[in-house]
């Protein structure tokens, strides 16, 4: 018999291993938790081969199962992993050794974030001394009309990338109820064009007290050497002490920061 060549050691692997991993990519794929049936036919397997694998990957954290609804979703391990593949590009990691020098200089909390596979993703986060307690955390991926970093990458992203989001998430606004937090947010398609038009004409987006009550957030772009929008840097803190105006100080030295970093990935502003 002859000995195998390096070719085949090269296209040895785990079948079971590439099989079971047809789970965990339907389920990152899609739009929330799902039922087991649903999620072993998006995997193109039985749902009691589905469920053999699914107990491994919830032993490994890899998945979850909500108790109530006995849904399966990404689990924590997972999103450890996604985040450390996403923080180990070029743009995070040079944005990351700057982030406590942009803390200083604004004076008000900092936060990374990335297109992900369901959106603007926060991938990093410094807070100031004196910031506002908000429910942010790693991987929480941002809408796309009532948050400074969803506005930022909806503003420079491929249309057709952004359509099933920004429908999903205007039909969602057009239920609101009228208020003061709500009544400055677009309801049709034509609304959105106009504010993701002015975020790309001030080269920055903001909301005031729409997101997250008593809090202002801006989101500045960063682009590559190819002027693709690779990564939002985000300030954010109370309204009583964050300068909101589009030519104030933070929004200033904001989009310097930003127009720097895409400098020094070969882009511009």
């Amino acid at each position: 018999m002859n000995a195998p060549d390096d070719s085949d050691h090269a296209r040895a692997g785990i079948q079971s291993v590439e099989v079971g991993f047809g789970l965990l990519r339907a389920l990152g794929e899609a739009r929330g938790p799902l039922m087991l049936r649903d999620l072993a036919a998006a995997a193109a397997m039985s749902p009691a081969k589905a469920h053999r694998y699914l107990v491994s990957f919830q032993r490994l954290q890899l998945v979850v199962q909500e108790p109530a609804s006995t849904r399966y979703d990404l689990g924590p391990a997972a999103l450890q992993l996604g985040l450390a593949a996403l923080s180990r590009l070029n743009p995070v990691q040079l944005a990351r050794a700057r982030v406590g020098a942009w803390v200083e200089l604004l004076g008000h909390t900092v936060a990374l974030a990335v297109w992900g596979n369901h959106g603007p993703t926060i991938v990093h986060w410094q807070e100031s001394p004196q910031a506002v307690t908000v429910n942010l955390r790693l991987g929480d991926v941002m809408p796309l009309l009532r948050s400074a970093t969803g506005r930022c990458f909806a503003a420079w992203t491929a249309p057709e990338a952004l359509a099933p989001l920004l429908r999903e998430e205007l039909a969602w606004l057009q239920q609101l109820p009228p208020s003061a937090h709500t009544d400055d947010l677009p309801r049709t398609q034509s609304q959105a064009r106009a504010l993701l038009s002015e975020v790309r004409q001030r080269g920055l987006a903001r909301v005031i007290d729409t997101l997250l009550p008593g809090v202002v957030g801006f989101c500045a772009p960063v682009f590559d050497a190819s002027q693709h929008l690779v990564l939002g840097i985000v300030t954010l803190g109370s309204a009583a002490t964050l300068d909101s105006a589009w030519d104030g100080a933070t929004a200033r030295q904001l989009k310097a920061v930003a127009k720097q970093l895409s400098t020094d990935l070969g882009g511009s502003a």
